[in-house]
């Protein structure tokens, strides 16, 4: 354990977006740190991400700009388009103007590649930081630290432990119980495409929301543009199975979007395997931390995908909570209770805003051509969108107040 003077010694349960991010932000501290990653390797997983400004930010401030650039994708804008007609709309730029009013990207990415420079910036920084292979499965504190237990039976001593283990964290499950989890009454369809495998107006490199009635998609090119990151979500209650590894087939893919444009079933004809899952809704946590354990990303905020930032804030909970614990040299439960104080209320407008997207995105109006123009038209106008979007994108976890 820690002497009096020194850095606190973090587990981190979970290599994820967040967990990582968290582990690269403490080593750059000072922190003695320990990643526990379940999975015996960083393998593709969770197919696209998209990296706002905000998210950015963060990352190129933990010097990972250079390597980034030569994996992910900087779409030049973001377009609605009409699920039966295709007619198209375009909603705002994502380049030199992003730049511009943000000062920092917007980014497309494999979750893959993401996890894969995170990874790599860890352990170049504090060779051995990851085991892989280690499962946590529970928690108990005493008076001066933690010991985190993995699911091969060994325990591990720290001073902390945050619990970045995702969607069914078992960090959460100690400190909380399972916490209630409602169907939403959707789910989604993901896969990548070979961009080569498209015809050349599905190439473009932007980010496209295809509208309609109890159904929508969004496409956008990522791994350079080699790849086309495709999402369907459909109203359907048969499907509650909350995993980004169940396989479907193509044909069940197209026929939940039967009647749609010709390119979003060329699209579902060229994925490469359409995996499904069930989305979950979760009210926002009220609590993160007991003591020297606290969560962070999706193990207490997990939100729908509808505003595209879920791995942000996992992001922006990395950089903000090492801020904490610098901020309460040697007191962890006090930097933690600070870490719950600054992020609340920032994710719970996140996980509520992806919510009221989801009727957003399939309003009856839809269902027919000349009202769904004007419907886009007017939901999709520059001014809403920016009431929507630039409150998230102008954060600054870096000099955000804690």
């Amino acid at each position: 354990m820690s002497g009096p003077t020194s850095r606190p010694r973090i587990l981190i349960a979970g290599g994820g977006a967040g967990g990582l991010t968290a582990a690269l932000a403490l080593i750059e501290r000072g922190y003695p740190v320990t990643i526990y990653e379940q999975a015996s390797e960083l393998r593709e997983l969770g197919a696209g991400v998209q990296i706002g400004p905000n998210g950015a930010r963060v990352l190129i401030e933990l010097g990972l700009g250079a390597a980034l650039d030569e994996v992910v994708c900087e779409a030049a804008g973001k377009e609605a388009r009409i699920w039966n007609t295709g007619e198209t709309f375009p909603l705002f730029d994502l380049g030199a103007d992003c730049i511009a009013r943000f000062g920092a990207p917007y980014w497309t990415a494999h979750r893959r590649d993401l996890q894969r420079v995170l990874a790599e910036a860890v352990e170049r920084r504090r060779p051995g930081t990851i085991r892989l292979g280690a499962r946590a499965v529970g928690v108990t504190q005493h008076q001066a630290g933690v010991r985190l237990r993995l699911a091969d039976g060994e325990e591990v001593e720290g001073d902390a432990l945050i619990g970045a283990d995702g969607v069914h964290s078992a960090i959460r499950e100690a400190l909380f119980g399972r916490g209630p989890a409602e169907f939403t009454g959707l789910m989604a369809w993901r896969g990548l495409v070979p961009m080569d495998s498209l015809p050349p107006h599905l190439r473009r490199p932007v980010g496209t929301n295809w509208m309609g009635p109890g159904s929508h998609v969004v496409t956008y090119p990522v791994r350079r543009g080699e790849l086309l990151n495709f999402v369907g979500v459909v109203e359907r209650d048969d499907w509650r199975v909350e995993s980004w590894t169940e396989r479907g087939t193509r044909e069940e893919c197209a026929a939940d979007f039967a009647g749609w444009h010709p390119d979003v079933h060329t699209i579902i004809r060229a994925v490469e395997t359409p995996f499904k899952w069930a989305l979950l809704g979760r009210p926002p946590m009220t609590q993160w931390a007991e003591g020297r354990v606290c969560l962070l990303g999706d193990a207490c905020h997990p939100t729908l995908p509808f505003l595209a930032q879920g791995a942000n804030m996992a992001i922006e909970d990395g950089l903000v909570i090492a801020r904490c614990l610098d901020a309460e040299p040697g007191d962890p439960a006090a930097a933690f209770r600070r870490f719950e104080r600054a992020r609340m209320e920032r994710t719970a407008r996140v996980v509520r805003g992806s919510a009221d997207n989801t009727k957003r995105f399939h309003n009856a109006l839809l269902a027919d051509p000349t009202a769904a123009a004007d419907y886009i038209r007017r939901e999709m106008a520059p001014e809403k969108l920016r009431t929507r979007y630039d409150w998230a994108y102008e954060y600054d976890a870096r000099a955000a107040s804690v």
